[in-house]
């Protein structure tokens, strides 16, 4: 299948696919999923602070989240400063990863209020790149040549 910019949508299959995902090994695995989970649940319900155990996991997932665009910080850095408020002790990388731990939180508090929305993902954008932002308008970016606006 080669893309035409004249011709929307290509070939492209219809969503949702029409394969059953619903497996032996797909439900297997949400049956090991739904026991981990509630093995999860019942160790944080035994811990004297389980926010320790939330915490640590959002301050992971947002370095794993910066690496990705090669934003790199350490745990003892980002530990260090993640109950206080970002200083200027803390590296860029740092204070960056933290404002990701925070877009995740504003995220799950959005959610809570009103399903997932475009507004929903801007407050997320706003919040890890510390700035107003919008969604670009259509028309938009164009893959073509500038001089003549010929697509390619």
């Amino acid at each position: 299948m080669t893309w035409n910019a004249e011709k929307p949508y290509n070939e492209l299959p219809l969503l949702p696919p029409e394969v059953d995902y619903e497996s032996k090994a797909v439900l297997k695995g949400a049956i090991r999923a739904r026991a981990a989970l509630a093995a999860l649940d019942q160790a944080a319900k035994r811990m004297q602070n389980p926010l320790v155990l939330i915490n640590s996991l959002s301050l992971l997932e947002a370095q794993a989240s910066s690496e990705i665009e090669n934003i790199v910080t350490t745990t003892d850095e980002l530990f260090r400063f993640a109950e206080e408020p970002i200083v200027d002790a803390a590296s860029a990388e740092t204070r960056e990863t933290l404002r990701y731990r925070s877009a995740l939180f504003a995220g799950l508090v959005a959610i809570e209020k009103r399903p997932i929305t475009v507004s929903t993902a801007v407050e997320v954008c706003m919040n890890i790149h510390s700035r107003d932002i919008g969604v670009r308008r259509l028309p938009g970016t164009y893959i073509g040549n500038p001089r003549t606006r010929t697509p390619i």
